[in-house]
């Protein structure tokens, strides 16, 4: 019997008819002759509720008993999912991610996975059991405190117990069928894609795409797990993320796999800072102990201003205003002119295997955006992929250009929400 993990989000869960449709799933996938685990994410919104309780608690609630708080959705969703399942006349058990094995570091709110130790779902499964493990925890090895592991965390345990259970493949079921060559909201006509190598789906998860995270895609290429996007609402194919070779043809067709955006970016530039070794240096490391996540860096050395430079960087939002902070702090030790904050940026990403060795595709990308009259602040690029940051006025304008110029389109309308935000 071959082995399936399969991974709902908490729009495949948000109520008891939901659970129901979702039981019936994992019940033919288990009656089609596989062993199943399951991976379920808290019901709906319960997360949010959660923590604007919190909130009304407390300010500044401590962060080892939040992890407590929080992982009570997941908790709720695989006992109420294994109910459905055992009414259906087939048996499962439910196991919170400390039972399963999930072993963690101590960094509470985002905990990264150390070990997995899958001993009681393997026991699961040898009973003929469906295992139901809660997502998005853990447990620390050294004090046994529950940790929860951030965004994405249910993604993460279900490709950590993929690769640790050696599972045929990671069904991540959300509301949308797989992934698209860009956000629907935004291009209606976006095309599914069928299949796309985890290096590609790692650029478009990294620079904006939100149907996978980053962390999990990470993951799955370390330890070779496939992994296939589906929604939980209809019988559609979706999208199968894999190295493998495509056995009917050519894994670089399409040149280009889609059109990523971030909308949450801001942009930081340091001017006048000393053209001298270390100087650089000592702004990231002010910058990386403000706990700030740098995306894409420039440095520029001004003609007309000998002996100095300027160094921009994006990052998000919510780590920007504590490194512009810290940057500000320590001007006497850096000696730089002025920090400039701008919110407002948006990034593009064009993504595709191949394109280094395709000339013309930065031609017709700058071209797409001249015609449509939007400026580019920013350019970086990698061996399949292109971003490029503008205004955030203009950033959907400039997807729907490049998606367009790229023929990227369906002749139909392919993209459909069937429950939550397309996650």
């Amino acid at each position: 019997m071959t082995l399936i993990v399969q991974k709902f989000g908490g729009s495949s869960v948000s109520d008891a008819a939901s659970i129901a449709r979702v039981a019936k799933r994992i019940v033919d996938t288990k009656r089609a002759g596989h062993n199943v685990v399951v991976v379920v994410s808290a019901m709906g919104d319960t997360t949010d509720e959660l923590l604007d309780l919190a909130e009304q608690i407390s300010p500044h609630p401590p962060a080892r008993e939040m992890d407590i708080l929080l992982t009570a959705g997941e908790r709720i969703s695989m006992a109420l999912l294994a109910m459905a399942i055992s009414e259906l006349g087939v048996s499962a058990q439910a196991f919170t991610g400390q039972q399963a094995g999930v072993i963690t570091d101590t960094s509470h709110g985002n905990a990264r996975i150390t070990e997995v130790t899958p001993s009681r779902i393997q026991e699961s499964l040898d009973d003929d059991a469906v295992a139901i493990v809660a997502g998005f925890q853990g447990v620390t090895q050294t004090t046994n405190d529950v940790t929860t592991l951030g965004r994405g965390g249910s993604d993460t345990t279900a490709v950590a117990l993929a690769a640790a259970l050696k599972a045929e493949v990671c069904e991540i079921y959300t509301d949308v069928d797989g992934m698209f060559t860009a956000d629907p909201r935004i291009v209606p006509t976006a095309r599914r894609i069928d299949r796309i190598t985890t290096e590609e789906t790692l650029e478009m998860a990294a620079h904006g795409a939100k149907i996978l995270y980053l962390r999990a895609v990470e993951y799955a290429r370390r330890y070779g797990v496939t992994l296939h996007v589906r929604s939980s609402f209809t019988e559609n194919s979706g999208t199968l993320v894999t190295d493998e070779k495509n056995q009917e043809g050519n894994m670089e067709d399409p040149l280009i796999s889609g059109v990523a955006h971030d909308g949450s970016q801001a942009k930081v530039t340091v001017t006048d800072v000393p053209d001298v070794p270390g100087s650089a240096a000592r702004v990231f490391e002010i910058v990386a102990a403000a706990g700030a996540n740098l995306d894409m860096i420039v440095q520029n050395v001004p003609t007309t201003r000998p002996g100095v430079t300027d160094i921009s960087f994006t990052l998000s939002t919510e780590h920007a205003q504590p490194a512009v902070d810290a940057l500000r702090k320590c001007y006497d030790d850096i000696g730089y002119k002025d920090v400039i904050y701008e919110e407002g940026v948006g990034k593009l990403s064009l993504v595709g295997a191949g394109m280094r060795s395709h000339p013309g595709v930065s031609a017709k990308l700058f071209g797409a955006l001249r015609d449509a009259n939007i400026n580019i602040e920013m350019i970086s690029t990698s061996e399949i992929r292109i971003s490029v940051i503008t205004r955030i006025a203009d950033l959907d304008t400039a997807v729907r250009a490049v998606h367009q110029a790229f023929e990227l389109e369906a002749d139909e309308i392919e993209a459909v929400v069937y429950g939550g935000a397309g996650r």
